[in-house]
C-alpha cells in the first residue's frame, strides 16, 4: 500500500472495504501529466483479491469501477487497473524474479 493524499487514502479505504485484498498498491501518477503539483487525478491500482476468482478481467474492472464510481465521476481523470487473484499474482511474481548470477566468482554447478 502506498502513502498519499486524501484521494489516495479514500481509494485505499474503499478498495479494502470492497475487496479485502491480500495486496494493494495505489500509485498516484498525476505527476506524469500536465496537472498542478500535488494533484490526485491519475491513478494506477494493483489489487490482489480472492474475490476475483472465477471472474473475467472485464467483470473485475467493472467491480472496481462500481466501488469507485463517485471518485471516477467527480475527481479521477484516469484509472489504470491490474486485478489479480492470489494465484495469478504469485505466478506473476515468479516470472519477474531475476535469475541468480553465474559469473564473477560464482561457482558453476
Amino acid at each position: 500500500m502506498s502513502v498519499g493524499g486524501a484521494m489516495s487514502r479514500r481509494i485505499e479505504s474503499k478498495v479494502f472495504d470492497g475487496f479485502h485484498p491480500v495486496h494493494l498498491e495505489v500509485n498516484n501518477e498525476s505527476y506524469m501529466h500536465n496537472v498542478p503539483a500535488g494533484a490526485e487525478s491519475h491513478f494506477r491500482l494493483l489489487i490482489v483479491s480472492e474475490q476475483f476468482e472465477g471472474k473475467s478481467a472485464v467483470q473485475r474492472h467493472q467491480a472496481v469501477y462500481a466501488i469507485l464510481a463517485d471518485e471516477v465521476k467527480n475527481d479521477i481523470h484516469a484509472l489504470g487497473l491490474q486485478t489479480l487473484t492470489p494465484s495469478e499474482w504469485q505466478a506473476d511474481q515468479e516470472r519477474n524474479e531475476s535469475p541468480e548470477c553465474l559469473g564473477d566468482g560464482k561457482a558453476e554447478t
